[in-house]
């Protein structure tokens, strides 16, 4: 059997990367080298530098390792797309956190830390501090619009959705562009995340969630590659017209997955309750139960609101998130 051929890659120090030195109307495969900080880390970055000069569109996927659409969609919107018919550029760096990644797992295998909640990281740090610092100062602080593909991982269930800044109108404008079935937005966003650090630096920004549960949904990956398709549109970096489809729900909060509801004692976990519904304060959202199915927690609704998370894996630990109820768009 015949194998592909491997496509030639050039390796750059991260502290050296500069897009702007790559020929335009191509498309570029390079290795990220850390070192000497973290030697054994390299990140995968797809440089598609268009025709002419124009906006350029920095994209990441796997900043947790159990979250596989956005690597997914990212590897095939680049190979899909012709440099020569793009006004500006595409940055991707489709696997963000490679030691997580290959384990699958959410946190790094190498010191447990959280890449979505390690920015802006630092040089010297642990593994994690360093992938955070590279990323920032080498890829996200080249961006004019900043994409984030999450999903719900292992774990978790969630909508497909896209999160934008409430207080930025280039934000709200390219979330409705994108085309996800649900849209939310954050009047405020917790420290330590990748949008978190693009937002430090004035650059627009959206992030994705979906279903999750270690599998790529057909129709997730659709509406991720259809999403950046679309928002190389918005941005004008590829012609043509954004395919545009209207929201079913419009939430409103923070989002902040560590604020949501937590488990005080393991248990088996039994939802009362489902993804986007209207739920009220004080009522059942579900409950978790021994192996004799006695009930040891029961987990309650602390505002009027909407479902807008759910663990999808019914063993539950002490501390881990259960439930997250935010507001509605009004």
């Amino acid at each position: 059997m015949k194998t592909a051929p491997i496509t030639a890659r050039s390796r750059i120090r991260a502290s050296e990367f500069q897009p702007s030195q790559y020929a335009r109307g191509q498309k570029h495969s390079l290795i990220l080298d850390l070192r000497p900080h973290a030697a054994d880390i390299e990140l995968p970055v797809l440089l598609i530098q268009g025709a002419t000069e124009g906006k350029r569109l920095v994209v990441t996927a796997g900043v947790h390792g159990d979250e596989f659409e956005g690597v997914r969609a990212v590897l095939e919107v680049c190979a899909e797309l012709d440099p020569k018919k793009m006004t500006g550029t595409l940055l991707a760096v489709p696997v963000a956190n490679p030691p997580a990644f290959w384990k699958g797992t959410r946190l790094s295998p190498l010191d447990q830390g959280n890449l979505a909640r390690a920015f802006p990281g630092h040089e010297q740090g642990s593994p994690t501090q360093v992938i955070a610092f590279h990323l920032g100062q080498s890829i996200l602080s080249h961006a004019d619009f900043y994409l984030d593909l999450h999903s719900a991982g292992m774990k978790l269930s969630m909508p497909t959705m896209a999160g934008y800044d409430i207080n930025d109108g280039r934000s709200r404008a390219a979330a409705r562009a994108f085309g996800a079935p649900v849209i939310w937005g954050h009047p405020t966003i917790s420290p330590g995340r990748t949008i978190s650090f693009a937002a430090s630096r004035g650059i627009p920004w959206l992030y994705t969630e979906a279903r999750g549960a270690g599998r790529i949904d057909r129709e997730d990956l659709r509406i991720f590659k259809r999403g950046v398709v679309n928002l190389l549109r918005h941005l004008n970096i590829l012609p043509g017209a954004v395919e545009k489809t209207e929201p079913s729900h419009s939430l409103y909060g923070d989002g902040d997955l560590d604020a949501c509801l937590a488990a005080t004692w393991p248990g088996f976990l039994i939802p009362a309750a489902e993804l986007l519904q209207e739920v009220e304060q004080g009522q059942e959202l579900g409950r978790t139960l021994d192996a004799y199915g006695q009930v040891v927690e029961i987990f309650s609704s602390p505002r009027d609101g909407v479902l807008g998370m759910i663990r999808g894996f019914p063993l539950v630990d002490a501390k881990d998130p259960v439930f997250l109820v935010t507001g509605s768009a009004k």
